[in-house]
This record gives structure tokens, sequence and C-alpha cells, in this order.
């Protein structure tokens, strides 16, 4: 665990004595914020006009129409942003020829990615950590359901764990952190997407596309529930990244 800190603290200064650290926090928070208040006004507007409207005896839903939606552009945004912090994990490692110093140190290499995991893991939940005012307002000012709210941020995490297992695998692969980039972005998207493709194929064919995509499981997250199977899915997920890139990393130490 000493040594996973280690790798962890290394990459960590690595990231606050850098501008993209500042700079992809500041995008996000902006681009998240902006999103986030359209939403509210737009909720704002509807309600409005259904209070004016003779004879209304129902309101409208502040988690459905607001705090889900928002965390939905939340998991897009980060899909956006996350290659971005992943990118330079491995790659500018072997860019700079330091990663062969640290595989001849005596960390082991699995330490030495669960602690770059978990660095990244750390960077991307204090942006989330700083966007969290605007639920915080909506609990001020508005009556939303917390459970909702509280099972939202899990989900987020676990699709962020999933996102930087990803971009930890694109990384392994090149000494390119553009290219690192571009990779782990492609693949989170098609995780992403995949479950489109259920609608064109067969019962069976659907099932498993649907149960493979990332943004169905965070649908249940999103609504208050706790499933087994979305935990199980998004663990395995990113244990299946690490274990990924473990391999990758381990045949380039004997090339």
């Amino acid at each position: 665990m000493k040594n996973i800190w280690i790798i962890a603290k290394k990459d960590l200064s690595s990231f606050f004595s850098s501008p993209v650290f500042y700079s992809l926090t500041s995008v996000f928070l902006i681009l998240n914020g902006f999103i986030f208040f359209n939403i509210l006004n737009y909720f704002s507007l509807q309600s409005f006009q259904v209070q004016q409207q003779p004879g209304s005896s129902f309101g409208l839903n502040l988690n459905e129409m607001v705090i889900e939606p928002s965390f939905h552009n939340m998991a897009v945004i980060l899909l956006l942003i996350i290659p971005l912090v992943t990118m330079r994990s491995f790659a500018e490692e072997k860019k700079s020829k330091t990663f062969a110093l640290l595989l001849s140190s005596p960390i082991h290499l699995k330490e030495i990615i669960i602690g770059k995991f978990l660095a990244c893991m750390i960077v991307v939940g204090l942006m989330v950590l700083l966007s969290a005012y605007s639920t915080g307002y909506l609990i001020v000012v508005g009556d939303p359901e917390i459970g909702p709210i509280l099972t939202g941020y899990i989900g987020i995490f676990l699709i962020t764990g999933c996102y930087v297992s990803m971009g930890l695998f694109a990384s392994s692969l090149t000494d390119n952190q553009i290219i690192a980039a571009v990779i782990s972005f492609g693949l989170a998207l098609f995780m992403w997407i995949i479950g489109w493709g259920a609608q064109a194929g067969g019962s069976e064919l659907s099932q498993l596309l649907e149960y493979l995509s990332l943004i169905t499981h965070l649908e249940h997250f999103l609504k208050g529930l706790i499933n087994s199977s979305d935990l199980i899915y998004y663990l395995s997920f990113i244990t299946f990244g690490l274990f990924l890139t473990h391999r990758v990393l381990e045949s380039s130490r004997w090339r």
C-alpha cells in the first residue's frame, strides 16, 4: 500500500504543478455549470407554464427533469476530459525514458498501475467535487430526493473508474500522449454507444449489447437504484482494463 501511495503522490504532484490540470478543471466546471443552469432554467419555465394552467394539480419532478439530465451530461463531459488526464500516465514515462527506471525499482508493476489509477481518480474526483455546488444549490432552493443524488454520484464515480482504466490501457500502448488520448476517447465512446446497436440486433444480441453499454448501468444509479449486477459490471470493467494495462506493460518489459 505504501508503494501505491508513493506512485500516486508522484503523479498528483505532477498534475498539480502543471497548468493542464487547472485548464481541464476550468473547462469541466464551465461546461458542467453552463449545461446545468440551462437545464434548470428550462425546468423553471416549464414549472411556471404548468402553474398557469387552470385546474392543474401536478408538479414537475425535479430529479427527473434536472438532476438526471445533469448527471448524464456530466458523464459525457468526463468522457471528453478524462482521456486528457490519463494520456500522460505511461506515455510520458516512456517518452522521457523514465519508465524503464520505474520498472527497475523495487515497486511491483501492479503497484505502479494501481498508483497511477488512484492518482487519476483523485484528480477527476476533485473536479466532480468542485462541481457539486450545482446539486447543493438545488438542495437549498428546491426539494429534490436525496437518494438518487447520492446514488448518482456513486454511478459517476464508477463510470469514471471505467474511463480511467481505458485511459491507462491506451496510454500503455504508446509513447505519444495525443495518440493515447484519441485511443482512450475512441474506446470510451464505443462502450458508450454500443447499446444503440441493440435496436438492430436479435433479442439475445440486443440484450448483450445493452448490457455491455456503459450508459445502461448508469441509468439505474440515476434513478436511485443500486443493483449488484451494475456494481459487478463496473468493477469487472475496471479490473479488466487494469489487467490489459498490466499485460501490455509486462510484455514491453522484455522487448
